[in-house]
């Protein structure tokens, strides 16, 4: 959620602190705010402002620009509302802070300390700055150990104390902070995106963890003042990777990423013509083992876990279930050490799949990380992590995190189809012969992308829109439908096609649009009756069908076909389409497709 930078530097940190805020823009945020403290007067100076990075960075341009070390943030409301004094940097005495988190206890924090005629603003984390310059007496160790212990909730704080103006503190719990040497000094994220092109190697800060940050030295003591070993993790791809370059948005570059992302991601787990997992870590007796599977995951994580699910019932006939993190505590899951909990996450902070996975893991299930950061909260708390090779998605609404996702779980399905002896040799040549197929079948689609982009513009005006499809396809449809609300702002509702007659079909009405996916062969029959039923209500129908599937002479208000693959497999052409849909729905609009009001891409309270 909100965006963390700290600078220690040997020149002036305003700009850095700046554009490293601008990197973190697509965690969502709705304002933004820095603060600088001068070494050579002891001046700490603060400038924040409601809106984007940009306006904070008009506020700043009279401003000497001397100071050295500062740091920064973007604010993504969670107590108090969108204003200038809610912003952080928060100031209270000798201590300026940033936070992100939630601090469930603040309002006895507030009595306690009697902090009412201090606070200039509605939020908890003003609260934490009043309590640590209540505790502070000259040692920042101290003051912080006693303030943490207080705290209940969720925290990455990142401190200055006046009379300290060479050195940031930071502690955390759950929320992630990174940190990294650069070529003029140091630096701390909540985020390596927000480490650009300066750092080579980062380290996670561990929890409950003190981190000094001095101009040439990075420190990490734990509480009891032991100074720790720091463990440096390499970044093994561009966290700027060059821009947008010739795209107006990130998601369209995105998009575009996907045949790259999905061939390095498929790269190493073929070998000598069999998925090999070895590179991952995983021992084939935790696939052959496991008696049913559970996936954990929010959004778009969760609806790679429904094509994953799909498949694992077709494939290996097992149990599979496919629950929302954010739910998965409190409906009593039914985990036993038979269960293979799969915890799937593009960032691998996502708050509610990580409780969630802390939870299966206590209940003795095994557990795999499908992620795309090393190093993430996730990662750690996994007994074993398969990475995407995705590469740094910015813009909010995800594309190709999303099906290397997908990906990743038809490689793992694939591999215990093998230990399992669901698949013969012959069997998995096949299979492997349509994995192998999937980057050059999205690149089909891409070359199409001017004809899906005619038929957004049929959508423009909608302010209601449906999608309908049987099996597999209903996976695809939800990605889909979630594409266009959260980016254009339609409200869009995927059904299974099936479920029209038991209500759905009472919204349908003239020049509805409804978009259809018809890549099952087996339910192509049953699809185009619902079509039907649809379109004698009047409703405009978009219709995506699989090469090779004939829907009868009909008329539709836009068709499209999609490069023919096993059935399986057509997630991949078929999503693809719906995300070019959406974008240029939302572009045609006007709207910011990569950062859509009210969302964070990396959401990390509850």
């Amino acid at each position: 959620m909100c965006g963390i930078v700290g600078y220690n530097s040997n020149q002036s940190v305003t700009d850095l602190i700046l554009d490293a805020l601008e990197l973190l823009e697509y965690r969502g945020y709705d304002s933004a705010g820095l603060a600088t403290i001068n070494s050579d007067t002891g001046k700490t100076k603060l400038r924040k402002c409601a809106g984007r990075v940009n306006d904070l960075r008009k506020t700043c341009e009279k401003d000497k620009k001397q100071s050295r070390c500062g740091i920064g943030h973007t604010r993504w409301a969670t107590h108090g509302g969108v204003s200038d004094s809610n912003a952080h940097p928060h100031r209270q005495g000798n201590v300026v802070l940033v936070h992100n988190g939630i601090i469930e206890n603040y309002e006895e924090l507030k009595d306690h300390f009697m902090l009412y005629k201090d606070l200039r603003s509605e939020t908890d984390t003003e609260v934490v700055a009043g309590v640590l310059n209540r505790l502070y007496h000259g040692d920042p160790h101290e003051a912080l150990r006693e303030t943490v212990k207080l705290l209940k909730g969720t925290f990455a704080l990142v401190v200055m104390f006046d009379d300290q103006p060479d050195v940031i503190y930071a502690i955390r719990n759950v929320s992630p902070i990174v940190a990294a040497y650069t070529e003029n000094g140091t630096m701390l994220a909540s985020d390596i995106v927000a480490l650009g092109n300066h750092a080579k190697e980062y380290l996670v800060v561990p929890e409950y963890q003190i981190v000094e940050l001095h101009k040439k030295e990075i420190k990490i003591f734990d509480l009891k003042g032991a100074q720790q070993e720091i463990k440096f993790l390499k970044i093994d791809w561009d966290t700027s990777q060059g821009g947008k370059g010739k795209y107006p948005f990130y998601m369209e570059k995105e998009i575009m990423e996907q045949p790259q992302a999905l061939r390095a991601t498929m790269e190493q787990r073929i070998v000598d013509g069999h998925i090999d997992l070895s590179a991952d870590g995983i021992p084939d007796d935790i696939l052959q083992g496991c008696e049913n599977i559970c996936v954990v995951a929010c959004g778009t994580a969760m609806h790679a876990g429904l094509v994953g699910k799909s498949i694992v019932q077709s494939r290996l006939h097992m149990q599979m279930n496919v629950e929302y993190a954010s739910e998965f505590m409190y409906s009593d899951p039914v985990i036993t050490q038979k269960t293979l909990v799969l915890a799937m996450s593009q960032s691998g902070e996502t708050i509610d799949t990580l409780e969630a996975l802390k939870y299966a893991r206590r209940q003795g299930a095994k557990s795999i990380a499908v992620i795309n950061v090393k190093g993430s909260s996730i990662a750690r708390e996994s007994d074993y992590v398969m990475y995407t090779a995705a590469g740094p998605e910015i813009a909010v609404a995800s594309t190709k995190a999303y099906t290397t996702q997908v990906e990743v779980l038809m490689l793992l399905i694939g591999r215990m189809a093998k230990v399992r002896g669901v698949f013969d040799d012959a069997a998995e040549q096949e299979y492997i012969r349509n994995l192998e197929q999937i980057p050059a079948k999205v690149e089909e689609i891409l070359k199409k992308k001017h004809d899906i982009h005619k038929i957004a513009r049929q959508m423009l005006s909608a302010k209601d829109a449906f999608m309908l499809g049987r099996g597999l396809d209903y996976s695809i449809l939800l990605e889909g439908a979630l594409k266009l609300k959260e980016i254009s702002y339609i409200h869009t509702e995927a059904y299974a096609a099936g479920e029209l007659k038991h209500g759905t079909i009472a919204l349908i009405t003239e020049n509805t649009p409804v978009v259809a996916v018809v890549t099952q062969e087996r339910l192509k029959d049953k699809e185009l009756s619902n079509i039907r039923e649809v379109q004698s209500r009047g409703a405009d129908v978009i219709l995506f069908v699989k090469d090779g599937i004939d829907m009868v002479d009909a008329e539709y208000a836009a068709e499209l076909t999609l490069p023919a693959m096993a059935d399986d497999f057509m997630t991949f052409p078929a999503v693809v389409v719906l995300q070019l849909l959406a974008y240029y729905v939302s572009m045609d609009k006007g709207l910011d497709v990569d950062k859509p009001r009210n969302l964070a891409k990396v959401v990390t309270v509850e």
